[in-house]
């Protein structure tokens, strides 16, 4: 089985999808045994001399004034992670957990917190021994960083809490003692090394941005195929336009789409002067999905440093023997980057849902009215739309911003607070909802392809087209509609769509 080896710092976003979706084992790289090592002495040496250390010789939050004895540092470490487990509601899934712990591990693995070797290796035979603890989904604040879904993960680590095991939920030290791994006694700052990471938003905000890179593409799809049944123009597609405007989703869309219509013999330059210009929905395809392009590089990009950063504190700097404290658990960066996700892949699919009204409504598409024959009689996918403005509809609830918000905790030592876990998983519910009304506008096409023309569309619009039809049948009179929509959205989700195209075609952008 191939193995991602983590050293902290060069872990990608298809990397952590491997590990966490295709149970992919990790190991650390050989670098990092030497920096935990020389980090773990300076606490050690810390301890011994009774120097001053947040979360090693003193309290937490609002009781870092509290300085403890020597014996009373170990019992520290167990008692935070009793004491921060009180997250609250559904646990997270086996592939977000997995990811949490893998970027638990590669943050730790670049050496700046102070934990002893066997501590991380623990977390390594975990993961690929499949303990998965349970972690309840709601309770971070976003800082200092996911407290209490980390505590979680730490419980099973000493033995303690729940955790999944080859799908079965056992207690903590069960699972670890089939998996035949001993629980941890933890010694001085390791509870809170487990616990001070903004790991739980990062794992969501990493599997939501690599699944928003497929929906750009399947979103591209679905818009080429209306394109065609609604008889748009490729004038708005001209290279020369995105030139003039040069951000770079706009030109990739564009591009997508030329590519995914061409050899249509449906779509032509525009001679029917009666509709000199299409409808935004249709022209403005590549300046609104460009857009959401660009705000998912943004995200990326602040993900993708997140991923490899040390989220710590205090940090243990083995270069030079400090020990510092600052805020690099504060989830802002997060936060925004996330928020921001939400609101692009809500604007694909609220542009999706308007194509989706053009597909079904005869006065705007010349087609039978809900595409269906003998309408009356037959509703057709009259449904499928109000399906869509549903799911359109939640979606701008959801993207009001978290990262705007902030309540005081700890006695108001953490007096600002990120709500990053929160922006997190709003935008991966708001990517869900984009998939379906995805999913109903690639369903609509394929049914207004069936009863528009005998011309042959696009290579790669044809490709979807075989594709859904090899899924879902052409509907000639009125069925139950959720299971096509389910179907489709599997296609979309799973990449499948995406995929058969680009076997064809080419990679997209």
């Amino acid at each position: 089985m191939e193995e991602i080896s983590l050293d902290g710092n060069n872990l990608s976003i298809e990397a952590l999808a491997a590990v966490a979706r295709q149970d992919l084992t990790v190991s650390l790289s050989p670098k990092v045994a030497e920096r935990i090592k020389k980090a773990r002495r300076i606490i050690e040496e810390a301890v011994e001399k009774r120097k001053i250390v947040y979360g090693v010789t003193t309290g937490f939050g609002a009781l870092s004034s509290v300085v403890l004895s020597k014996e009373q540092t170990k019992d520290l470490q167990r008692n935070i992670l009793l004491s921060h487990s009180a997250g609250v509601g559904n646990p997270f899934d086996e592939e977000t957990t997995r990811a949490i712990m893998a970027l638990r591990i590669n943050s730790l693995a670049k050496g700046y917190s102070g934990i002893r070797l066997k501590t991380l290796e623990t977390m390594v035979e975990m993961v690929n021994k499949g303990v998965l603890p349970v972690i309840p989904e709601k309770g971070s604040v976003g800082a200092s960083g996911d407290l209490a879904p980390l505590a979680h993960m730490g419980l099973v680590m000493i033995g303690e809490g729940k955790a999944f095991y080859h799908g079965t939920c056992l207690e903590g030290k069960e699972a670890m003692r089939r998996a035949g791994i001993p629980p941890l006694l933890l010694e001085e700052g390791e509870g809170l090394a487990i616990i001070n990471g903004t790991q739980v938003m990062t794992a969501i905000g990493a599997m939501t941005v690599y699944d928003s890179i497929n929906l750009m593409k399947a979103a591209d799809i679905a818009a080429g195929m209306t394109m065609e049944v609604l008889m748009g123009s490729n004038i708005q597609l001209d290279q020369k336009i995105h030139d003039v405007r040069p951000h770079p989703g706009q030109s990739l869309c564009a591009e997508n789409l030329r590519r995914l219509t061409a050899g249509s013999n449906i779509i032509t330059s525009h001679k029917d002067y009666t509709r000199v210009q299409d409808a935004y929905t249709i022209r403005c395809c590549p300046q609104v999905h460009g857009a959401s392009r660009d705000a998912l590089e943004y995200a990326k990009k602040v993900i993708l440093t997140e991923m490899n950063s040390a989220t710590d504190n205090p940090l243990v700097f083995y270069e030079t023997g400090e020990i510092l404290t600052g805020g690099n658990f504060h989830g802002q960066p997060v936060g925004f980057a996330t928020d921001f996700l939400a609101i692009a892949l809500s604007e694909l699919a609220d542009i999706s849902e308007r194509r989706v009204e053009r597909l079904v409504n005869p006065q705007l598409s010349g087609l039978p009215a809900f595409l269906i024959k003998d309408p009356g009689l037959n509703s057709g996918l009259m449904l499928a739309q109000y399906t869509a403005a549903a799911l359109v509809s939640e979606n701008k609830t959801l993207c009001h911003p978290a990262s705007v918000d902030s309540i005081p905790t700890s006695a108001n030592k953490e007096d600002h607070v990120s709500m990053g876990t929160i922006a997190a998983r709003k935008c991966r519910e708001v990517l869900k909802n984009a998939q379906y009304v995805t999913a109903i506008e690639l369903l609509c096409a394929a049914q207004a392809l069936d009863l528009f023309t005998n011309l042959k569309p696009g290579h790669g619009t044809l490709e979807a087209y075989k594709l859904i039809r090899e899924h879902v049948p052409h509907m000639e009179r009125d069925r139950v509609l959720s299971k096509d929509i389910e179907t489709l959205y599997h296609l979309v989700q799973s990449g499948a769509i995406v995929a058969c195209v680009e076997k064809k075609i080419g990679r997209l952008n």
